[in-house]
C-alpha cells in the first residue's frame, strides 16, 4: 500500500491485492476513510478535508462485471425527479469544487486478470506490464521504463541485488564527486574573479572543477571517451 500528496491537497491511495478477499469492498472504504481522518488536523473545520483516489490493483476478481477498469464516485440522486445533487454557486467559490463528487473519495478498480492483453492508451500499456511484467517496443507510458527496471532489481537474485545497490550508491557518490568538484572550482573562481573579472573568474574555476573531476573518473578506471564527452576536455593528463 502507498499513499502520495499531491500538492498538499489531494491524496492517491494505491494497493495491490493478489489474494482474494471477499470483504475487499469494505476494505477500500476503510483505507480511504482511515486516510481521510489521518490528514485531517485536530480542530480543523470539515472544509479542510482532502480529496483521495483510491487506486486497487487486484490479481482476482472482484465483484460482477465485463469490464477491467472500473470507476466509483459518490452522488446524490433525486428519489421523484431522478435530479443530480449539484453544489450551490456559493459552494462551488467556498469549495473550488464543480461537482458534489468531487469532493468524496473516488474508487479505481484495476482487474489486472481480466485485461485482454490489447493496448489501446498509454493506461492499458500499464496495465500490460502489471499483468505481463514486461514492456513493448511500442510502449511509451510515462514512468514505465522506471517501473520496470525496480521490478527487474526486485527479482534479482540476492548476491546480485546486492551488487545492484552498490552500483546505485555508486552512481550517487559519483555524481556527488562532480557536483562537489563543480562548486569547489565555482568558488574558487569566483575568489580568484575579485582579481581578473568575475566571470572570467567563474570560467577559471569551472574548467579547474573540470580538470579535477576528469583526473578522479580517470583514476577510477572509467573510459577515457566517455570523460570527455561528460567534461568535455580532451586533455586531462
Amino acid at each position: 500500500k502507498i499513499s502520495t500528496l499531491l500538492d498538499n491537497k489531494e491524496i492517491v491511495l494505491i494497493e495491490v491485492q493478489v489474494n482474494s478477499e471477499s470483504d475487499y469492498f469494505y476494505r477500500m472504504l476503510f483505507g480511504a476513510s482511515k486516510i481521510i481522518a489521518e490528514h485531517l488536523a485536530q480542530g480543523a473545520p470539515y472544509s479542510q478535508i482532502k480529496k483521495v483516489y483510491s487506486v486497487n490493483i487486484l490479481y482476482f476478481d472482484l465483484g460482477h462485471g465485463k469490464d477491467y477498469i472500473y470507476h466509483g464516485i459518490t452522488s446524490f440522486v433525486g428519489l421523484h425527479q431522478n435530479d443530480i445533487l449539484d453544489l450551490s454557486n456559493k459552494q462551488k467559490e467556498l469549495y473550488q469544487k464543480q461537482y458534489v463528487h468531487q469532493i468524496y473519495p473516488e474508487y479505481y478498480l484495476i482487474k489486472v486478470n481480466q485485461f485482454n492483453n490489447i493496448a489501446k492508451d498509454t493506461l492499458d500499456e500499464w496495465i500490460y506490464f502489471l499483468k505481463n511484467e514486461e514492456i513493448k517496443d511500442n510502449f511509451h507510458a510515462k514512468g514505465l521504463l522506471e517501473a520496470k527496471e525496480k521490478l527487474d532489481a526486485l527479482k534479482l537474485p540476492t548476491s546480485e541485488k546486492q551488487a545492484y545497490k552498490t552500483y546505485l550508491e555508486n552512481l550517487h557518490y559519483e555524481e556527488s564527486m562532480v557536483d562537489s568538484s563543480f562548486n569547489s572550482g565555482k568558488l574558487e573562481g569566483k575568489k580568484e574573479g575579485e582579481k581578473v573579472g568575475l566571470k572570467k573568474g567563474e570560467k577559471i574555476g569551472l574548467e579547474k572543477g573540470k580538470l579535477a573531476v576528469a583526473k578522479k573518473m580517470k583514476a577510477s578506471g572509467m573510459d577515457i571517451e566517455l570523460i570527455r564527452q561528460i567534461t568535455g576536455l580532451q586533455d586531462f593528463s
